[in-house]
Protein backbone atom coordinates (compact mmCIF):
# COMPACT_ATOMS: atom_id res chain seq x y z
CA UNK A 1 0.00 0.00 0.00
CA UNK A 2 1.47 3.74 -1.10
CA UNK A 3 2.01 6.19 1.02
CA UNK A 4 -0.26 8.67 1.48
CA UNK A 5 1.25 12.01 0.04
CA UNK A 6 1.62 14.31 2.62
CA UNK A 7 0.54 17.82 2.07
CA UNK A 8 2.57 20.61 2.61
CA UNK A 9 1.41 23.70 3.35
CA UNK A 10 3.86 26.25 1.17
CA UNK A 11 5.68 29.01 3.57
CA UNK A 12 4.76 32.25 3.27
CA UNK A 13 7.02 34.91 1.84
CA UNK A 14 7.56 37.99 3.91
CA UNK A 15 7.31 40.48 1.98
CA UNK A 16 9.52 43.64 2.37
CA UNK A 17 6.62 46.14 2.60
CA UNK A 18 5.07 44.06 5.76
CA UNK A 19 8.54 44.34 7.47
CA UNK A 20 8.90 48.47 6.94
CA UNK A 21 5.24 48.61 7.99
CA UNK A 22 5.73 46.65 10.96
CA UNK A 23 8.84 49.10 11.97
CA UNK A 24 6.70 52.18 11.09
CA UNK A 25 3.78 51.39 13.46
CA UNK A 26 6.20 49.88 16.21
CA UNK A 27 8.27 53.29 16.18
CA UNK A 28 4.54 55.54 16.13
CA UNK A 29 3.35 53.35 18.76
CA UNK A 30 6.93 53.92 20.65
CA UNK A 31 6.28 57.49 20.14
CA UNK A 32 2.79 57.48 21.61
CA UNK A 33 3.71 54.99 24.25
CA UNK A 34 6.81 56.85 25.43
CA UNK A 35 6.08 60.51 26.94
CA UNK A 36 2.45 58.68 28.33
CA UNK A 37 4.94 56.39 30.36
CA UNK A 38 6.89 59.06 31.62
CA UNK A 39 4.28 61.05 33.22
CA UNK A 40 3.13 58.25 34.83
CA UNK A 41 6.57 57.40 35.89
CA UNK A 42 6.88 60.88 36.98
CA UNK A 43 3.65 61.66 38.85
CA UNK A 44 4.77 58.80 41.08
CA UNK A 45 8.18 60.08 41.76
CA UNK A 46 8.76 62.13 44.87
CA UNK A 47 12.18 63.29 43.78
CA UNK A 48 10.92 66.14 40.95
CA UNK A 49 13.19 65.08 38.09
CA UNK A 50 12.44 65.70 34.31
CA UNK A 51 14.68 63.37 32.21
CA UNK A 52 13.34 60.02 31.27
CA UNK A 53 13.02 57.62 34.18
CA UNK A 54 11.41 54.17 33.39
CA UNK A 55 10.58 53.78 37.48
CA UNK A 56 10.27 56.18 40.02
CA UNK A 57 13.27 57.10 41.73
CA UNK A 58 11.08 57.24 45.44
CA UNK A 59 7.64 56.16 44.77
CA UNK A 60 4.90 58.09 46.42
CA UNK A 61 1.30 58.92 45.79
CA UNK A 62 1.75 62.33 47.66
CA UNK A 63 0.86 63.97 44.11
CA UNK A 64 -2.57 62.41 44.02
CA UNK A 65 -3.67 62.97 47.46
CA UNK A 66 -2.50 66.47 47.57
CA UNK A 67 -4.87 66.96 44.28
CA UNK A 68 -7.65 64.80 46.14
CA UNK A 69 -7.66 66.39 49.10
CA UNK A 70 -6.94 70.34 47.33
CA UNK A 71 -11.33 71.46 48.06
CA UNK A 72 -10.62 74.61 45.69
CA UNK A 73 -10.91 71.34 42.84
CA UNK A 74 -14.01 69.67 44.12
CA UNK A 75 -16.21 73.09 42.65
CA UNK A 76 -14.28 72.61 39.19
CA UNK A 77 -14.74 68.73 38.65
CA UNK A 78 -18.05 69.25 39.99
CA UNK A 79 -18.91 71.17 37.18
CA UNK A 80 -16.64 69.46 34.66
CA UNK A 81 -19.19 66.23 35.41
CA UNK A 82 -22.14 68.14 35.02
CA UNK A 83 -20.87 70.29 31.72
CA UNK A 84 -19.90 67.04 29.92
CA UNK A 85 -22.62 65.06 30.57
CA UNK A 86 -24.90 67.19 29.56
CA UNK A 87 -23.25 68.70 26.54
CA UNK A 88 -23.04 64.95 25.93
CA UNK A 89 -26.73 64.19 25.80
CA UNK A 90 -27.52 67.93 23.62
CA UNK A 91 -24.88 66.88 21.21
CA UNK A 92 -26.10 63.58 20.72
CA UNK A 93 -30.28 64.62 20.35
CA UNK A 94 -29.28 67.65 18.56
CA UNK A 95 -26.92 65.37 16.20
CA UNK A 96 -29.25 62.81 15.74
CA UNK A 97 -32.11 64.69 15.10
CA UNK A 98 -30.54 67.13 12.55
CA UNK A 99 -29.08 64.06 10.91
CA UNK A 100 -32.19 61.97 10.48
CA UNK A 101 -33.95 65.45 9.56
CA UNK A 102 -31.13 64.91 6.23
CA UNK A 103 -32.40 62.33 5.07
CA UNK A 104 -35.85 62.94 4.81
CA UNK A 105 -35.47 63.32 1.01
CA UNK A 106 -38.67 64.23 0.08
CA UNK A 107 -38.61 67.25 2.45
CA UNK A 108 -39.02 70.51 1.19
CA UNK A 109 -35.71 73.00 1.50
CA UNK A 110 -33.45 70.35 2.78
CA UNK A 111 -30.60 70.85 0.69
CA UNK A 112 -30.58 74.45 1.28
CA UNK A 113 -30.75 73.34 4.85
CA UNK A 114 -27.77 71.18 4.80
CA UNK A 115 -25.63 74.28 2.92
CA UNK A 116 -26.50 76.08 5.65
CA UNK A 117 -25.10 73.87 7.82
CA UNK A 118 -21.94 73.22 5.88
CA UNK A 119 -21.52 76.81 5.15
CA UNK A 120 -20.58 76.65 9.24
CA UNK A 121 -17.76 74.68 8.53
CA UNK A 122 -16.03 76.63 6.38
CA UNK A 123 -17.01 79.99 7.42
CA UNK A 124 -16.98 81.53 11.05
CA UNK A 125 -17.97 84.64 12.73
CA UNK A 126 -14.93 85.73 14.43
CA UNK A 127 -14.45 85.75 17.97
CA UNK A 128 -16.03 89.11 18.65
CA UNK A 129 -19.18 88.75 17.24
CA UNK A 130 -19.03 85.18 18.85
CA UNK A 131 -18.62 86.62 22.44
CA UNK A 132 -21.59 89.60 21.44
CA UNK A 133 -23.83 86.59 20.86
CA UNK A 134 -22.73 84.53 24.32
CA UNK A 135 -23.61 87.68 25.94
CA UNK A 136 -26.52 88.51 24.57
CA UNK A 137 -27.59 85.06 25.31
CA UNK A 138 -26.46 85.73 29.65
CA UNK A 139 -23.82 82.91 28.93
CA UNK A 140 -20.38 85.00 29.79
CA UNK A 141 -19.11 83.77 33.20
CA UNK A 142 -21.75 80.64 33.24
CA UNK A 143 -20.05 77.34 32.94
CA UNK A 144 -23.47 76.28 30.95
CA UNK A 145 -21.81 77.78 27.90
CA UNK A 146 -19.92 74.60 27.93
CA UNK A 147 -23.11 72.71 27.11
CA UNK A 148 -24.66 75.10 24.54
CA UNK A 149 -21.26 76.10 22.96
CA UNK A 150 -20.58 72.60 21.68
CA UNK A 151 -24.16 71.44 20.93
CA UNK A 152 -24.21 71.72 17.72
CA UNK A 153 -21.71 70.36 15.67
CA UNK A 154 -22.30 70.18 12.04
CA UNK A 155 -19.66 67.45 11.65
CA UNK A 156 -21.38 64.91 13.97
CA UNK A 157 -24.38 65.75 12.17
CA UNK A 158 -23.13 64.89 8.98
CA UNK A 159 -21.26 61.69 10.08
CA UNK A 160 -24.84 60.85 11.82
CA UNK A 161 -26.45 61.53 8.52
CA UNK A 162 -23.87 59.59 6.67
CA UNK A 163 -24.78 56.16 9.18
CA UNK A 164 -28.66 56.53 8.64
CA UNK A 165 -28.26 56.52 4.65
CA UNK A 166 -26.28 53.46 5.67
CA UNK A 167 -29.15 51.69 7.24
CA UNK A 168 -31.15 49.33 4.30
CA UNK A 169 -33.97 51.15 3.11
CA UNK A 170 -36.36 48.64 2.98
CA UNK A 171 -36.45 49.08 6.81
CA UNK A 172 -37.63 52.55 6.80
CA UNK A 173 -40.14 51.49 3.87
CA UNK A 174 -42.10 48.48 5.93
CA UNK A 175 -41.95 50.04 9.19
CA UNK A 176 -43.94 53.22 6.92
CA UNK A 177 -46.08 50.48 5.41
CA UNK A 178 -46.82 49.32 8.76
CA UNK A 179 -48.38 52.65 9.60
CA UNK A 180 -45.51 53.93 11.75
CA UNK A 181 -44.73 57.63 11.68
CA UNK A 182 -41.44 59.80 10.35
CA UNK A 183 -40.47 59.95 14.89
CA UNK A 184 -41.76 56.22 15.09
CA UNK A 185 -38.91 55.65 12.97
CA UNK A 186 -36.77 57.38 13.95
CA UNK A 187 -36.89 55.80 17.81
CA UNK A 188 -37.94 52.09 17.14
CA UNK A 189 -35.84 51.93 14.05
CA UNK A 190 -33.08 53.95 13.53
CA UNK A 191 -31.67 54.73 17.33
CA UNK A 192 -31.57 50.99 18.22
CA UNK A 193 -29.44 50.13 14.88
CA UNK A 194 -27.56 53.07 15.69
CA UNK A 195 -25.44 52.29 19.01
CA UNK A 196 -22.15 52.16 17.59
CA UNK A 197 -22.58 55.81 16.31
CA UNK A 198 -24.37 56.97 19.54
CA UNK A 199 -21.15 55.90 21.09
CA UNK A 200 -18.54 57.05 18.72
CA UNK A 201 -20.37 60.61 18.61
CA UNK A 202 -21.48 60.77 22.11
CA UNK A 203 -17.68 60.43 23.44
CA UNK A 204 -16.29 62.76 20.95
CA UNK A 205 -18.86 64.90 22.71
CA UNK A 206 -17.76 64.57 26.18
CA UNK A 207 -14.04 64.54 25.74
CA UNK A 208 -14.13 68.09 24.04
CA UNK A 209 -16.37 69.24 26.77
CA UNK A 210 -14.19 67.84 29.28
CA UNK A 211 -11.14 69.41 27.86
CA UNK A 212 -12.72 72.88 26.82
CA UNK A 213 -9.71 75.04 28.56
CA UNK A 214 -9.89 78.01 26.18
CA UNK A 215 -13.64 78.49 26.52
CA UNK A 216 -12.93 79.12 30.13
CA UNK A 217 -9.93 81.47 29.70
CA UNK A 218 -12.28 83.64 26.98
CA UNK A 219 -15.76 83.35 28.50
CA UNK A 220 -15.91 82.83 32.50
CA UNK A 221 -14.03 84.84 35.14
CA UNK A 222 -15.88 83.68 37.84
CA UNK A 223 -13.67 81.16 39.96
CA UNK A 224 -17.37 79.48 41.06
CA UNK A 225 -18.14 78.88 37.23
CA UNK A 226 -14.82 77.09 36.00
CA UNK A 227 -14.02 73.82 35.24
CA UNK A 228 -11.70 71.46 36.29
CA UNK A 229 -9.24 71.65 33.50
CA UNK A 230 -8.84 75.32 33.81
CA UNK A 231 -8.48 74.96 37.85
CA UNK A 232 -6.06 72.33 37.68
CA UNK A 233 -3.53 74.70 34.80
CA UNK A 234 -3.91 77.59 36.88
CA UNK A 235 -3.03 75.38 40.06
CA UNK A 236 -0.14 73.53 38.70
CA UNK A 237 1.65 76.50 35.96
CA UNK A 238 0.45 79.42 38.01
CA UNK A 239 2.53 78.16 41.15
CA UNK A 240 -0.47 78.50 42.66
CA UNK A 241 0.21 75.29 44.62
CA UNK A 242 -2.03 74.29 47.50
CA UNK A 243 -0.52 73.68 50.97
CA UNK A 244 -1.04 69.99 52.95
CA UNK A 245 0.83 67.97 54.87
CA UNK A 246 3.03 66.82 52.10
CA UNK A 247 6.36 67.69 50.03
CA UNK A 248 5.56 67.16 46.78
CA UNK A 249 7.73 68.94 43.95
CA UNK A 250 5.90 71.19 41.18
CA UNK A 251 6.82 68.15 38.58
CA UNK A 252 5.37 65.91 40.49
CA UNK A 253 2.27 67.63 41.09
CA UNK A 254 2.25 68.73 37.81
CA UNK A 255 2.23 65.01 36.01
CA UNK A 256 -0.27 63.31 38.87
CA UNK A 257 -2.49 66.53 37.49
CA UNK A 258 -2.27 64.78 34.17
CA UNK A 259 -3.66 62.09 34.63
CA UNK A 260 -5.89 62.85 36.98
CA UNK A 261 -7.76 64.81 33.87
CA UNK A 262 -7.18 61.99 31.38
CA UNK A 263 -8.04 59.03 33.58
CA UNK A 264 -11.86 59.34 33.67
CA UNK A 265 -12.29 58.93 29.99
CA UNK A 266 -9.11 56.50 30.12
CA UNK A 267 -11.47 54.24 33.16
CA UNK A 268 -14.62 55.34 30.59
CA UNK A 269 -13.21 54.04 27.35
CA UNK A 270 -13.12 49.81 28.08
CA UNK A 271 -17.02 50.19 28.58
CA UNK A 272 -17.53 51.62 25.13
CA UNK A 273 -14.60 49.90 22.94
CA UNK A 274 -17.18 47.65 21.32
CA UNK A 275 -18.69 50.21 20.34
CA UNK A 276 -16.46 52.91 19.25
CA UNK A 277 -14.75 50.19 17.16
CA UNK A 278 -17.49 49.72 15.30
CA UNK A 279 -18.39 53.50 14.76
CA UNK A 280 -14.66 54.29 13.23
CA UNK A 281 -15.96 53.57 10.22
CA UNK A 282 -18.92 56.07 9.96
CA UNK A 283 -20.03 56.81 6.63
CA UNK A 284 -17.02 55.36 5.60
CA UNK A 285 -18.47 52.97 3.51
CA UNK A 286 -22.04 52.89 1.69
CA UNK A 287 -22.98 49.64 0.02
Amino acid sequence: MAEAAVYRKPKKKIKMFDVINYIVFILLGLIIIVPMWKVLSDSFNAVGVYQFRIWPDKFSVDGYKTIIETQALYRPFINSVVTTILGALLGLVLSTLGGYVLIQFEMPGRSLFAGMLLFTMIFSGGMIPEYLVMKELGLVNNMWILVFKHGINVYNIVLMRNFFEGIPSSLYEAAKIDGCSPMGIFFRIVLPLSKAALASIGLMFAVTVWNDYSTVKIYITDNDQVNFQYKLRNMIMDGDTPTTAYKVSQNTLFNAGIICAILPFMMLYPFLQQYFVKGVNIGAVKE
